[in-house]
């Protein structure tokens, strides 16, 4: 196990250094150490940011959906005319 420096988070050791291998439970902490010291570096977005994701997922759904709707129409079209029964 190696203190970062700059900001004196926990992280792996290095292959350059052997240390003594870390048992069960020391693993354990340090992935929770690990974890609690990734979570603060998130940022949580401000509104404008969250409704203009927001609007960017959901126009993307809205054209995904068309696209999918029109290759429906095509391939229903398709077999139509391939397998349609005649009037």
């Amino acid at each position: 196990m190696v203190q970062d420096e700059p900001n004196g988070e926990v992280v792996a050791a290095s292959g350059a250094t052997r240390e003594k291998k870390l048992n069960f439970f020391q693993r354990i902490a340090l992935f929770i150490r690990q974890v609690f010291a990734e979570l603060k570096k998130v940022v949580t977005p401000t509104r404008q940011e969250l409704l203009k994701f927001t609007g960017v997922v959901l126009a993307f759904v809205v054209v995904v959906m068309a696209f999918v709707y029109g290759l429906d129409l095509l391939f229903t079209w398709i077999v139509d005319i391939v397998f349609g029964i005649p009037a």
